[in-house]
């Protein structure tokens, strides 16, 4: 990436009341070392707290990180509040255990990439960059 180019911002987002965020700091992580701005905003964000913040730290991606089940819920609403923020360039990718079964609706939704456990985060990091600059290679 030429050095005058706006890095890709990031917000790493724990909806819902799941405790468990070892995986949103791994992907935090390896977004960081991969030379993007990541904000991660720690456990039981609600919807509209994601959406603001994303808004606030004017970011090019949200990243979800559900364990808890509710993606079918969570997702959605996270999307609508984003689109309501005029924000609709505004890449989401979603991780942790989503069923197989319900990935279609998610991207059909606007989701950009669902990353269940054992996921490369170099393949998150390719995708991220992918969706934001059409890079595929750093």
């Amino acid at each position: 990436m030429n050095p005058l180019e706006k890095k890709i911002r990031v917000l790493i987002a724990k909806p819902g009341l799941d405790g468990h965020d070892r995986g949103a700091k791994v992907v935090a992580r390896a977004l960081r070392d991969a030379g993007m701005e990541v904000i991660y905003t720690g456990l039981r964000q609600t919807p509209e707290m994601i959406a603001e913040a994303a808004l606030q730290e004017d970011v090019d991606v949200v990243g979800l990180s559900i364990l808890s089940g509710a993606h079918n819920a969570l997702v959605p609403r996270v999307l609508e509040l984003l689109e309501a923020n005029g924000q609709t360039h505004v890449q989401l990718f979603v991780g942790g255990i989503i069923p197989d079964e319900d990935t279609a609706a998610l991207k059909a939704a606007g989701v950009s990439g669902v990353y269940g456990p054992g996921t490369l985060t170099d393949q998150i990091v390719a995708d991220v960059r992918l969706g934001v600059l059409g890079e595929t290679a750093a």
